[in-house]
C-alpha cells in the first residue's frame, strides 16, 4: 500500500504522545479516513484511539479536558472552514484555559481538473475554498500553519506540539489540503527528543530576596492565584510557603484549578476579582493569575506591596491589562515558589522574623478566622422550611454522596463560589473549572477528563478511574450540545454524573444589569421582562436520556426529601458504568437569583 502524508501525520503524533483524535469529519479528509483504516489494522496497539464527535464544541472540549488533567496534548480533526468555525467558543477556552492541544482541519482542493490525487470532485469544494481559513482561529492559537508538502508533515506537527506543551500551554492549528494528504512519500521518523517543550524560567536572585523580604515583613500577606494549581506539584510548594509564613492567605480568583487545599486555614475559597481580603492586605503575590481584582469593584490599597509571577505576566492577548505590581516576572510558578521557599528555609534572619511574637499572633488569628468561614459556609447548606433549596445545600449532599476521588469539572458560572465554599477541594487536579468565557466546556471536557483518569489517572498516574461530576448551570447545559456529549458518552461508555443547577433562566445577564443600572427600570423586572428565563424549563435530564438512546440515568428534584434518593441512584448509575444527570431545581437560598450575595463578597 502506497505510504502517503496522511498516513506520516497520524505516525508523527502517535510518536509525540497523541492517544486520541476526536473528530468530526467531511469531504476533504478521504486520505484521512485512508490512513485510519490502515493504521488502526497495522498498527492496533498504538494507533490513537478514534473517537467520533457528532459536534465540533464537544471534540475540542473532549480534548481540552483530557489535556486539562494531564498536559498531554490530544488531537481535533474538524472539516475545512466550517468545522474550524464550529469549534467556536471551545477554542476560546482552549486559549484561555492553556490547554495543550493540537487542531487539523482540511482545506478545499486547490486543484479542479484533476492534476492532482484529490482534486475537486464536489460541489461544496468551491463554496468552502476560503482566502485565509486561518485567520479564524488564529488570535487564538499559539501556533498555526499550512502542511504544504508530505515530506515535511512531521516537523511542522512537533513544531506546532512544541508550541503547544511550552507555557503559557494553549491551541495549535494545522490545516491541508486533500492533494497535500494524498501525497505518495517515503517512510520516515523524527528523533523525539529534539521536540521537547521550553523548559522553564525561574527569579533571578535579587526577584527572590525582594519578594521574600516583603513577604515576612508584612502584617497582612496574601497570594491570589488562578491557574497556579495547574501543575500539580505547584500546590504542595504554595502550601510550604502558607505554612512558612504566619498569616499568610490564599485567594483563588480564577477557579480553574485546584490551586490550594480547602483544608488548610489559609484558604480562602474561589472569587471572581471581589474580595475583602484584596482591600486590606498590604502584600500581594499574584501568582498565575489573569484577572486578580476588578478594580470597579475591589481594588488594594494604595500602600499595597504588590509582586507578580506569572508565564505570561504581560498577558500578551489582553490589549487592557495592568496591575500596580512593583515588580513582574515570566517565571515557572512552581520553580519560583520552590526558590522561594529554599530563601525562607535557609536565611536565618528571615527564620527569626518568622518565629517572632507578632508573627504567632497572626497565625492564631489566621486559624479564628478560617473556623468562622467554615461555620458560615456550613450555615448555608440548609434546606428552607418548605423544603426547597439553594446551591449550597445541594452541592453539599453532592460531595456527600460521591466517592472521595471524585474530581470536580465545574462550570456553574454565578454559582461557582457556592460550589467552591461546598466542594472544598484539597486534591491537586480534583476541581477544574473552564478557564475561559465560552459556556458549553463542561460537558465535553467531563467526558474528556473521565477518559484521562481511566487510562492514566492524571499527572503522574493520581486519580487513575476517578468518579468524574459535573456541576453545570441550566444555561450552560444547554450551551454544551447535550445531543452530542451524552451520545458519545453512551457511544464508548464514558461514564459521568451530571448535576444541572436549574435556576430557570440565565442569571448572569442579571447581575451584569445592576451592576452598571442598579436602580435602572429593568432592575426590578422579572427574567420574563428582560427575556433571560427558561421557562417554561426543558427536561435537561430527558434530553440527555434520549441523546443516550435510553441508556441514562435521568432524575429530577426540587425538594430536599427527593434530593437523596435521586443522588444515591444517580451515584450507583455511574459507579456501574451508566451516566447519570439529576436536574436539581432550584427554590431556595442562593437559587433563583443566586442570593446570599455578601457570603460571596468575604
Amino acid at each position: 500500500m502506497p505510504y502517503t502524508t496522511a498516513d506520516a501525520f497520524f505516525e508523527a503524533i502517535w510518536e509525540a504522545g497523541v492517544t486520541h483524535c476526536f473528530v468530526n469529519l467531511g469531504s476533504d479528509h478521504p486520505s484521512i479516513l485512508e490512513a485510519m483504516v490502515k493504521g488502526q489494522k497495522s498498527h492496533p496497539e498504538t494507533f490513537p484511539r478514534i473517537v467520533t464527535c457528532p459536534n465540533e464544541m464537544v471534540a475540542l472540549s473532549m480534548a481540552d479536558g483530557y489535556a486539562r488533567l494531564t498536559s498531554k496534548p490530544q488531537c481535533v480533526i474538524v472539516h475545512v472552514d466550517v468545522g474550524t468555525q464550529a469549534l467556536s467558543s471551545a477554542v476560546h477556552n482552549a486559549s484561555c484555559g492553556r490547554a495543550p492541544v493540537l487542531i487539523f482541519a482540511g482545506l478545499s482542493p486547490y486543484t479542479l481538473e484533476g492534476e492532482h490525487l484529490g482534486s475537486r470532485t464536489e460541489y461544496i469544494h468551491w463554496v468552502q475554498d476560503v482566502p485565509d481559513q486561518q485567520s479564524i482561529v488564529r488570535q487564538y492559537c499559539r501556533y498555526s500553519g499550512e502542511i504544504k508538502t508530505g515530506r515535511n508533515v512531521k516537523q511542522l506537527v512537533n513544531r506546532a506540539l512544541s508550541f503547544a506543551k511550552s507555557q503559557p500551554q494553549g491551541p495549535v492549528y494545522l490545516c491541508a489540503a486533500r492533494e497535500v494528504l494524498g501525497m505518495e512519500i517515503e517512510p520516515y521518523h523524527l528523533r523525539q527528543d529534539f521536540w521537547n517543550p521550553v523548559e522553564p524560567a525561574a527569579l533571578n536572585p535579587r526577584a527572590v530576596e525582594t519578594i521574600s523580604q516583603d513577604l515576612v515583613n508584612a502584617k497582612e500577606p496574601l497570594v491570589v492565584t488562578g491557574y497556579s494549581g495547574r501543575n500539580h506539584d505547584t500546590v504542595g510548594e504554595l502550601v510550604r510557603l502558607a505554612d512558612s509564613v504566619p498569616g499568610l492567605r490564599v485567594l483563588d480568583c480564577g477557579g480553574s484549578d485546584m490551586s490550594f487545599p480547602a483544608d488548610h486555614p489559609g484558604w480562602l475559597s474561589l472569587r471572581y476579582g471581589v474580595h475583602d481580603a484584596i482591600k486590606t492586605a498590604d502584600f500581594i503575590l499574584v501568582l498565575d493569575a489573569d484577572v486578580c481584582w476588578i478594580p470597579t469593584q475591589c481594588k488594594p490599597r494604595a500602600d499595597a506591596t504588590i509582586h507578580h509571577i506569572d508565564v505570561d505576566p504581560l498577558k500578551q492577548q489582553m490589549p487592557v491589562y495592568y496591575i500596580p505590581a512593583l515588580s513582574r516576572h515570566c517565571a515557572d510558578s512552581f520553580t519560583a515558589l520552590t526558590q522561594l521557599n529554599t530563601h525562607l528555609a535557609t536565611s536565618s534572619l528571615l527564620q527569626s522574623q518568622l518565629s517572632s511574637e507578632p508573627a504567632r499572633h497572626r497565625k492564631e488569628a489566621l486559624l479564628k478566622s478560617y473556623q468562622d468561614r467554615l461555620s458560615i459556609i456550613a450555615s448555608l447548606a440548609q434546606p428552607a422550611a418548605d423544603g426547597t433549596f439553594g446551591t449550597s445545600y445541594l452541592v453539599s449532599r453532592v460531595r456527600h454522596h460521591c466517592p472521595p476521588d471524585t474530581i470536580w469539572s465545574v462550570e456553574a458560572v454565578t454559582n461557582s463560589g457556592f460550589v467552591a465554599d461546598q466542594i472544598q477541594a484539597t486534591r491537586p487536579g480534583s476541581f477544574i473549572n473552564c478557564g475561559g468565557g465560552g459556556l458549553g466546556w463542561s460537558g465535553g471536557a467531563s467526558l474528556g477528563i473521565k477518559l484521562a483518569a481511566e487510562r492514566e489517572g492524571g499527572k503522574g498516574g493520581r486519580g487513575k478511574g476517578a468518579f468524574v461530576c459535573q456541576i453545570v448551570g441550566d444555561g450552560t447545559f444547554l450551551f454544551s450540545v447535550p445531543g452530542s456529549v451524552y451520545w458519545i458518552a453512551a457511544r464508548y461508555d464514558i461514564p459521568i454524573l451530571t448535576i444541572v443547577l436549574n435556576n430557570r433562566g440565565w442569571n448572569a445577564p442579571r447581575q451584569s444589569l445592576l451592576l452598571v443600572h442598579p436602580s435602572g427600570a429593568a432592575a426590578a423586572s422579572t427574567n420574563e421582562d428582560i427575556h433571560i428565563s427558561f421557562a417554561p424549563t426543558p427536561d435537561y435530564s430527558g434530553i440527555a436520556k434520549a441523546a443516550a438512546g435510553g441508556k441514562l440515568y435521568a432524575g429530577i428534584a426540587g425538594r430536599a426529601e427527593d434530593l437523596e434518593k435521586v443522588l444515591e441512584e444517580a451515584v450507583r448509575s455511574v459507579k456501574a458504568g451508566v451516566s447519570a444527570v439529576v436536574d436539581a431545581h432550584l427554590d431556595g437560598p442562593q437559587g433563583k437569583y443566586g442570593g446570599e450575595k455578601a457570603a460571596l463578597v468575604g
